[in-house]
Formats: C-alpha cells, structure tokens, sequence
C-alpha cells in the first residue's frame, strides 16, 4: 500500500494541519543492490514512471540523490547530466547536505548508506520526471530526503522528494529568486505539535507492516524529521497531503494562531480557495485508490487460508487499526455453498485477526481460530442477519459493557471502549459468508459515513475473492475425494509377490485424471497386476478411467486371458463413446510355474529386474493400439521369473517431458529401478526422486512394483482323484497327511470337512472322472478343486426337510474366503483357509 501520499487527509483536515507543511510527496525504499523495492503512486506522478517500471530497476537511474547513492549507483544514472547546478531557484547548491539532529550530516555521503554514518541527506536538483521521456524543457525543480535504515530486512535507504515549482507556486513566488526553499531535518520535539507530528509520521511510510514501521519511524525520529527551510527564516515540519488537485490563482494563507516554538516563525497552512469541492474530491479518490490497491493485493492465492490473511491485512493500518475475519463453518470447511442466511445457531470461525497494537494485546480476548454462535444483542449479529453494514461512530462505556456482557468471561471494554468500529458484511450471491469486524483508535477520524461504503465495498470485493477460494477448495476436495474412491487400497502381501505403489496427482488445475494401478487375486494363487492411463484431464477422464478399471476387475475374476481381456475392453470403451482412448497393461504372475503373461494396449513397456545380476530391462513386448481405437488385435507374452525378480509399471508421466525424448526417460527408469534398496517402498521413492526432478510436471504419475517371490514346491500339494464317492474319504486322509507335515494340525478339522463337501459336489456334478486337488500354502491354506464340468456353483436356499444343497454354505461360513470360476471346459471351485484362528 503506498502512504506516503495517499493516507494522509486533505490540507486543512486532520491532526496537526496548522502545525506542517501539506506537501505532496513521492515515496521510495531503495535495497541494499541498490535497486527500487517500493515505488509509491505519488513517485508514479512526480517522475511519470509506473511502479512495475520501477520497482527492481537500480535507483540511481530514476531518482536525483545521486549524492546520497554509491558511486557503483551513480555510474548507472541516466539522469546524472540533468541535475544542474540549482543557484538560481532555490538559491542553494546542487546538493544540501542537511543538519541532522545534532549538526551537519557527515563528511562521506556513501557511508552513510553502509551504516557507518547515522545522519540522514537533504537535497535539491532539478531532472526530468522521465529520463526516457520529456526533454530538458519539461525538466521540474525537486527537493529530497534520504533516510539511512539499519536493521535486518533488505530496506536500506528511504526516499521522499516533493515538488518544489508546485510548492513555490502555491506559497504565490513566481520568481524563482523571490523566496529560497531548502529541505533540512531538525528534532520533533522542537517543532510545534510535537506528538501529533509524531503520531503522522508512519503515514508517509510505505505499508510494511506495524513492527517494521514502527522501527523506521524510531529511525527517521532519532535522525531528524524533514522541514521545509524558507529563505532562512522559517522552519516548516513536512507532512504530506493527498495532492489536492491546483487551482489557479493565488492561495490564501492563514498564520497559526498558536505560539511558535521558540527560534521558530509561526507556521501557515495553506488552504486553497473552493477546498469544499477540493476536498471532498481529494476524499473520494483516495478512497478509490485505496480500494484499487487492496483489489490488486488480494486474490493472488486460490489457497483460502492465504486468501484470508490478504483480506484482512489490506484494512490494517491504512484503513484501520484493527480487523478481524469471521466467516461460517461451512466457507472454511469447503463443504459447498451455505445455504440460506445465517441465525443465532449460525457457528462462525474467527479465522484471522490484524492490528497494529502492541503484540498479543488481543490474542487472549480474541484468539485466531475460535468458533461460536454470536449472541442476537449486538452489532456483529445485526450485520450478520441483515447483511448490512453496522457503523458504530463511537463505543461509548455504556454500549461497551452491553456488548461484553454478551460474551461470558470476555471483558471487550478495554479493547473496545472508545474506538470507531465498523462492521461489513462479506457476502456472495447475496448470501453472508462471514464478516469482518473493523476498529480505529480514538486518535484517529471516526469512521463516517464514507467510510462505511467504502467498507461495504471493501468487504464486496473480499467476499468475491473468499467465494472464489472456497469454490477452488470446494473443487479440490471433490476431485480429491473422486480422485481416493477410485485408486484402489493395494493389499502389500499377494500370494507369492510383494507390491508398492504410488500416485502423485497431476499439476493441472483439479489436479485429477485417469492414470490408475491394480492388483487382482486370482485362483490358483496368481495375481493380476494393471496399470493403465485415460488420455485426457479432469473429470470425464477420471469417470472413464474408474469403468475401465471396475470392467477389468470383473473380467479377470473371471480369468479372461490377457490378450482377450484387452480386446473385450476395447469393445467396452468404443460402446462408451468414440472420444474414449486409454493406454493399458495387463500382467498375469503365476508364482507356482514362475511365469508371467502380458498383454498390452499402447503402453509403456513394463521394466524387469533381475535378482540373480541386479541387471534390469525394459521387456519388449507386442504394443497394440490403445483402448478405443478398434480392430486392432491384442496378443500376449510369456516371460520366465526367478524369485527375486522386480516388475515395474508405470504410465508416461513419469518418463516423458516435453521437449525430450521418451527414451531417456525410460532409460532413466530403467537405470533407477536397478538401484538397490532396503525396501519396496524405499525403491519406488529412489525411481520417483530419480525421475521427478523436472520442472513443471503436469501430468499424474502412477507407479506400481512387485517383487515377484514365487512359491517354493514343498508348498504345494497335488494328486489326482477318481469321480466315485469312495474318493472323498481318501480325500480327507491326503489332506490331514499333507497339513501334519507342514506341522498346522489346528487346521486339520476344518479343512477335512471342507474339502470333503468340495469334493463330494465334484464327484456328483462332474461329467468324467477328472478331479483335481491342490493345497498351496502361503500366509493362508488355498484348496483347489477341478472338475470337466464348466457350470459353476450357486448357493440355493434350502428347506428343514432338504437333504442337500447346504455343502457351500458350510464352506461359505467357515473358510476365509471362497469363489469358483470357468476356463473353457473346466471349472475351480476354491476357498481360503486362515492359519491363525481370528484371522
């Protein structure tokens, strides 16, 4: 926020108008480089460069203390040659080196800047108000003040300049010989309305917040505050003024008719003719200043905390001493539009409070965070049901201990007593989001009428920035939500692998797509490991990506092969619509043969990595077409593995950067996914930081492992039974022998019966005498039976007097878990039995 000439009231209002000088002045902080960081509106109009032209360029090059800068800084100033010699108009040199508060500034200008010295420089020059614009004909006449700052922000040098043709012009001196005009720096406390010019002088400070603006202050006190010095005799402390627009003719001059300090001539405020209209001209634009400076500072974030903070920073101090947010439970939440107005059981969060009173004055009474019903009798109510601004001129003791009294073990009256408060509605689409509570201390002008519509505008212009944050975070706990439900919860430990994944959500605005992994437990202790990518963002890609994902669960739980998987989703998304295309892999891992099957629909091929050598390799596999493209065959490839060996999946975000090749991005991977590591989930984090060091990543990023362990052959039981009723007892036998000797004869009972009812139904259904039993164990007990009759299984209801039909829902009760399925002529029935009872 620029203060430096835009805070301060009219010529003729406010505190200390008769004792200062209203002098329209240009503000600027130059860093320790040397460069512009702060550029004021009124620098924008003195020298007719804007404030993105400035801030960053180095400040020699746009200001005229070229005795104040380093000699580094000057040999940079375009405008050196334009700063005459200044005998004429002002009757001085070129460059006043003024008295600070003890004497003369000391003898090397440039120290000063490195700390060395504490005095403050005056000056005065004459430049043009562009270097690169206006000739020498346009060149104006500048007085300045340069502040050395100490302390540790990157702030070194504070700068004022004024007008001095203006000045001299409005004073009514047209010859520039009639009245000499010096700028100097003399002790507060010498001049009249000593604590008054004290309490104005953070209003030509640059909006830096209240502990580093009061540290300048103390500064620019203990250095000397600036003073006007005319021909010598009169000694005028500077305040600035808005830049009441100039009137022709002569200004009126009224002499102080307070006594002046001693050694000092009383001194005149000027007031021009017609300062009604002036005035209320002056009021008006600064107030539209004012709220065009808070709308370019808030917004910036679509984040609603830092949101927050930039609304109620910007009333504090320009506006108010005090600010606080309040805002509904459901805005804070992100939980969607509030509905309705809000009542008395209306629970508000404050959710950020600015002042520029001591630290901690408010943080007991009024803690950030805090959330509760606010009570009927008070003005925070009032403008929370009737969505109108509350402007209260005064707090008197009465209305303050009436307002405390509504707040139990709250005494507001200490913070509250006395001050100007004004409270605005922050609304959207005509419904009350929150509030923000605003105050003034009694030194400064009470809010008016003025104030509360340029509060209500304020506070207009806030609530579209909140709605517009709480959309935002509204929006990303939707697709963050729809982005959860759809990446599956992977189990860790698969019959025979291990597996580790990860996801890191694309950049976009959303941050949602369609890259999605799987693991599917198969029969026969085989697993199903997919990934897949939806070309595309946001949510038409993410509602594909989970029906391509929900058929391919269905699809393998029914052992659809690789190769006739991929064709039969591919009918699927053309029959979804014709924009549909997604990239996929299916990989099938038998841990028992060692063996893998894969099929591929235009993805990346899939990285092996073998633990005899620790070499890796992509594997090269038959490509296909993408999902949706049509009429393109799918095949598949077997490859052998070894327990040990590591399969790496994962979709192009990971690999592909635009600008460069594919194929670096896979070799990368392939080199990353070769590097040991202590754990799975250390592995995937060594691939994700080799690869995800590029800037810019837009794309998600979905990663899956597995280390594929297979199943040692004593863990594995077969034998081969006949379909006669005499086998189901023989069963029984082969089963308790095989559990004896793995040592597991808790679990000889239950699988005994169990398997006797799965062989009984095959001995019963089956049409030749080909029956299969297989135990294989793992972290449970997997039984397999197999029959040549490919009609699978059904639980029927049975009656009190059915002899049969209840042998599955023994086994649906007592096993862990239990399914069937059909693979051309023969079908599985298999279930799951627990190793630990509980488990």
């Amino acid at each position: 926020m620029d203060r430096g000439n835009e805070r301060d009231a009219p010529a003729g209002r406010g505190i200390g108008d008769t004792a200062a000088g209203r002098v329209p002045l240009a503000v600027v902080v130059v860093d320790r480089a040397g460069l512009v960081s702060h550029w004021s509106s009124g620098a924008r109009r003195l020298f007719g460069v804007g404030r993105e032209e400035a801030v960053g360029r180095p400040a020699a090059d746009l200001l005229p203390v070229s005795g104040a800068l380093h000699a580094d800084d000057t040999d940079h100033a375009d405008h050196a040659d334009d700063a005459d010699d200044i005998d004429g108009p002002f009757g001085g040199p070129a460059s006043y080196d003024g008295s600070g508060p003890d004497g003369p500034a000391g003898p090397d200008l440039e120290s000063s800047l490195d700390g060395r010295s504490g005095y403050p420089q005056a000056g005065c020059a004459r430049l043009c108000p562009h270097p690169e614009g206006p000739g020498a004909e346009d060149r104006i006449d500048v007085l300045w003040w340069a502040y050395p700052l100490v302390g540790p922000d990157p702030s070194r040098l504070l700068v004022l300049v004024a007008d001095a043709t203006r000045l001299r012009a409005e004073r009514g001196h047209d010859d520039p010989a009639a009245e000499r005009i010096t700028p100097g720096f003399a002790r507060h406390t010498e001049l009249p309305a000593a604590e008054d010019l004290e309490r104005r002088l953070p209003d030509i400070l640059p909006n830096m917040g209240p502990g580093l603006s009061a540290r300048i202050v103390s500064q620019v006190l203990e250095l000397g505050y600036p003073i006007l010095e005319f021909s010598r005799h009169e000694r005028v402390p500077v305040t600035p003024y808005w830049g009441v627009p100039r009137r022709p003719g002569r200004i009126a001059v009224e002499a102080v008719p307070e006594p002046a300090a001693a050694g000092h001539r009383p001194v005149a405020a000027a007031v021009p003719a017609g300062a009604e209209q002036d005035l209320e001209y002056a009021a008006v634009r600064e107030r539209l200043e004012f709220l065009n400076e808070v709308s370019s500072r808030i917004g910036s974030s679509l984040d609603l905390g830092e949101t927050i903070r930039e609304v109620t920073s910007a009333a504090v101090p320009r506006f108010a001493d005090f600010a606080g947010t309040h805002l509904r439970a459901a805005v804070l939440a992100g939980e969607g539009f509030p509905d309705g107005p809000p009542d008395a059981s209306t629970v508000m969060f404050r959710v950020w409070v600015e002042h520029n009173d001591e630290p901690g004055r408010w943080d007991d009474t009024v803690p950030v965070g805090e959330a509760f019903a606010f009570p009927e009798h008070t003005p925070f109510y009032q403008c929370m049901v009737t969505g109108e601004p509350v402007l209260v001129p005064r707090v008197t003791e009465e209305l303050s201990e009436r307002i405390s009294g509504e707040f139990e073990k709250r005494d507001l009256r200490p913070l509250i007593g006395g001050r100007s408060l004004l409270i605005v509605p922050l609304k959207a689409r005509n419904v009350v989001l929150g509030f923000m509570v605003l105050m003034r201390r009694a030194d400064r002008p009470r809010f008016d009428d003025m104030d509360r519509t340029t509060g209500a505008e304020l506070a207009a212009r806030a609530g579209l920035v909140l709605d517009n944050a709480r959309m935002y975070t509204y929006q990303e706990n939707v697709a963050d939500t729809l982005q959860d439900s759809m990446l599956p919860q992977i189990t860790p430990r698969m019959a025979g692998c291990d597996v580790a994944t990860r996801y890191l959500p694309g950049t976009r605005l959303g941050r949602i797509g369609g890259d999605w992994f799987d693991t599917i437990k198969l029969p026969g202790s085989r697993t199903a490991l997919v990934v897949g990518d939806v070309m595309g963002h946001g949510l038409n890609s993410a509602a594909m990506m989970g029906q391509l994902r929900t058929a391919v669960q269905t699809m393998a739980a029914m052992e659809t092969p690789p190769a006739q998987l991929l064709r039969n989703l591919d009918d699927l998304a053309r029959r979804l619509g014709d924009t549909y295309l997604a990239t996929c892999l299916y990989a099938v891992y038998d841990p028992i043969r060692g063996e893998l099957t894969l099929a591929n629909a235009g993805h990346i091929p899939p990285v092996l990595v073998r633990a005899e050598d620790g070499g890796s390799r992509l594997l090269d596999l038959p490509t296909g077409a993408p999902i949706g493209v049509g009429g393109v065959p799918f095949e598949a490839a077997r490859v052998k593995v070894a327990p040990g060996d590591r399969l790496v999946l994962c979709t192009d975000g990971l690999v592909e950067v635009r600008g460069s090749d594919i194929g670096e991005g896979l070799a990368a991977l392939c080199e990353s996914a070769a590097h040991p590591a202590a754990s799975m989930d250390d592995a995937c984090d060594t691939i994700i930081r080799a690869l995800n060091t590029h800037g810019g990543r837009k794309d998600d990023v979905a990663l899956l492992m597995a280390r594929l362990n297979g199943i040692p052959d004593d863990h594995v039981a077969e034998w081969r039974l006949e379909s006669v009723p005499a086998e189901v007892p023989r069963a029984r036998r082969l089963v308790r022998g095989q559990l004896l000797d793995w040592g597991l004869p808790q679990a000889v009972e239950t699988a005994e019966l169990l398997v006797s009812e799965v062989v009984t139904n095959a001995v019963l259904h089956a049409a030749s005498d080909r029956i299969g039993l297989r135990i294989v164990r793992t972290d449970a007990l997997l039984f397999e039976v197999t029959d040549d009759e490919p009609a699978l299984p059904a639980l029927l209801s049975t009656g009190p007097d059915d002899e049969s039909g209840r042998g599955l829902r023994v086994v649906s009760r007592l096993a862990r878990e239990w399914g069937a399925s059909a693979t051309g002529h023969r079908k599985t029935v298999w279930f799951e039995q627990a190793l630990t009872p509980g488990r």
